[in-house]
C-alpha cells in the first residue's frame, strides 16, 4: 500500500510517467491504480477524445502502440489504458521498442494481472527506466488484518479481530472481494462504528457461530460437541461451505500447529511472524498445542491428506459430505 500511495502522490505532484506497467497476483491494487489514473490525469471534458480503454483479448501490441503514438486533441496529453493485458503475454516483448522512446504526451497504463514480467528481461529494465513497474503481491493472511484496518480507517470505521478473521476465512486474501463487502457495510454503518461478527452475519450472511473460523477454533479447543454441530451445519449447507475449503482450512491449521511445536522461540510476536497469523490468534495455537502433542499433530496432518483426497472425489466419490466430516473429526479427536 505504501508504494501505491507513493505513485499516487507523484501523480498529484505532477510527476507523471509515460508508462505504468501494473502487474502481479493481487488485482486489487492494479485496479485501484488504473482507476485513479483514469479519473485524475485528464479533466472530465478532455476524456472523450483523449482517453482510450483497450482490452488485451481484443487487440495486439501493435494496436496498443498505434494508439499510444497518437497525439492528444485539445489537451496536453492522452491516456491509453490496456486492461486484461495478460492476454498479450506471448507478445509483450514487442512493447520494448515503444518503451525505449515513449510518446511524451501519452500516459500508457498496462494492467497485467495474475502474471509478472521476468525482471531479467530487457523489456522489464526499459520499462523500469522509462516509467513505473509496479508489482502487486498477494498478502499473507496475517497481513490482511492490518490492511483492513487501514482501509476502514479511511471510511472512519473499526473492526473486531474475530470479524476480520471471518472475512479471511470466507473470502481468503482476495482484497477485491473483501473491499466489495466493506463497501456494502460502509453504506449501512455510521462513521465511528465497529464491524462485529454480528454485523457481518446480519448484513453479509456469514454465520458468526457456524463458520470455518469457529470450526477450526472448536477443534483446537477439543470442543467436540461444538465441532460436530458445526460439521452438521456444513453438511446441510454444502454450497455455502464447500467441503474442499473446509478440509483445506483444517489441514492448514494443523500444518501451522506442527510448525508451532517446532519453534524454539514461542514468544507471541515470533509465533505470529513464523506462522504468518494475526497476533490476536496466537493464544488459539498455544491452547491447541497443549491439546495436541507433536506426535498426534503429525498423525493428524497425514490423516488430513487422506481426507483431502477423498473430499475431491478420489476413491470416495459416493461418500456423503456429512460422513466425510464425521470421519475427519473422529480421527482428529481419537
Amino acid at each position: 500500500m505504501d508504494e501505491v500511495l507513493r505513485i499516487i502522490k507523484d501523480i498529484q505532484a505532477g510527476n507523471i510517467k509515460p508508462i505504468y506497467f501494473l502487474m502481479g497476483e493481487e488485482t486489487y491494487y492494479i485496479d485501484k491504480l488504473s482507476e485513479y489514473i483514469e479519473q485524475n490525469i485528464l479533466q472530465e471534458h478532455e476524456r472523450d477524445f483523449n482517453q482510450t480503454v483497450l482490452y488485451g483479448r481484443d487487440v495486439t501490441i501493435e494496436d496498443v502502440v498505434g494508439n499510444a503514438k497518437r497525439y492528444p486533441m485539445m489537451a496536453d496529453r492522452q491516456v491509453v489504458i490496456v486492461k486484461e493485458a495478460q492476454d498479450l503475454s506471448r507478445t509483450i516483448d514487442k512493447l520494448e521498442s515503444y518503451a525505449e522512446n515513449p510518446q511524451d504526451t501519452t500516459v500508457l497504463v498496462i494492467c497485467y494481472k495474475y502474471k509478472t514480467l521476468d525482471k531479467r528481461k530487457k523489456v522489464t529494465k526499459i520499462l523500469e527506466k522509462q516509467g513505473v513497474v509496479f508489482e502487486s503481491k498477494k498478502l499473507y493472511e496475517n497481513q490482511v488484518g492490518d490492511w483492513l484496518k487501514r482501509v476502514l480507517a479511511g471510511k472512519k470505521l473499526n473492526i473486531e479481530p474475530k470479524a476480520a478473521a471471518m472475512f479471511v476465512d470466507f473470502l481468503g486474501t482476495d482484497l477485491s472481494r473483501i473491499a466489495n463487502e466493506i463497501d456494502k457495510l460502509a453504506i449501512i454503518l455510521k462513521p465511528g462504528e465497529t464491524i462485529t461478527p454480528a454485523v457481518i452475519e446480519e448484513n453479509i450472511g456469514f454465520s458468526k457461530d457456524f463458520n470455518p473460523f469457529e470450526f477450526r477454533k472448536a477443534i483446537g479447543e477439543r470442543n467436540q460437541l461444538k465441532a460436530y454441530q458445526i460439521a452438521d451445519y456444513f453438511a446441510q449447507n454444502p454450497k455455502d461451505n464447500p467441503i474442499v475449503l473446509t478440509v483445506g482450512l483444517v489441514f492448514s491449521f494443523f500444518s501451522q500447529l506442527l510448525q508451532y511445536h517446532g519453534l524454539k522461540d514461542k514468544n507471541p510476536k515470533n509465533v505470529a511472524t513464523a506462522l504468518r497469523i494475526n497476533p490476536y490468534f496466537v493464544k488459539d495455537y498455544e491452547l491447541a498445542a497443549r491439546n495436541y502433542p507433536m506426535k498426534k499433530v503429525s498423525s493428524i496432518v497425514a490423516t488430513m491428506r487422506d481426507i483431502d483426497v477423498k473430499s475431491k472425489g478420489v476413491g470416495a466419490s459416493n461418500l456423503p459430505v456429512s460422513d466425510l466430516l464425521k470421519e475427519m473429526l473422529v480421527k482428529i479427536f481419537n
